[in-house]
């Protein structure tokens, strides 16, 4: 019984290291942009790493660029409000999938190898929509439709 809760400890401590693992970098930061991870807002800078479920914001003078585990390039302009809700990629098949949530702002995109891979395994959402990247390269704005 007790080697049972052993493996279940080990299985829990590999999937939330699993996670929290990193997805990709910061290539790029100008201005104030700022990584929402853990409930915590901390500064982003060139190199710091990414990890799924962390929230990239800018203000209104940031600027953002990312590049992810299958070369996938992000960026986000002024005012922009991006999750990395996930993020999957076996670097062999390169088979993975990759959803992401622009709040608000712009961002841009050139897609890596998960897309070449699968078509349709990159999701964009945004308030009013839900992109299937099929392309390789878009842009996106979405308005902040909470300021009068």
């Amino acid at each position: 019984m007790k080697l049972n809760h052993i493996v279940a400890a080990v299985a829990l401590v590999c999937s939330s290291a699993a996670f929290a693992s990193e997805v990709g970098q910061i290539k790029v930061a100008q201005g104030n942009v700022n990584i929402e991870r853990d409930g915590q807002r901390v500064a982003a800078a060139v190199g710091m790493k990414v990890r799924q479920s962390d929230t990239l914001v800018t203000g209104s003078d940031g600027s953002v660029g990312v590049t992810f585990l299958d070369n996938s390039l992000m960026s986000a302009g002024p005012n922009s409000v991006l999750a990395i809700d996930k993020f999957q990629f076996d670097s062999t098949t390169h088979v993975g999938a990759f959803d992401s949530t622009l709040k608000k702002g712009t961002l841009a995109v050139v897609s890596g190898k998960i897309v070449k891979q699968t078509p349709a395994a990159m999701k964009i959402r945004t308030p009013a929509s839900i992109m299937g990247v099929r392309g390789t390269e878009f842009i996106v704005h979405v308005e902040d439709l909470s300021r009068p």
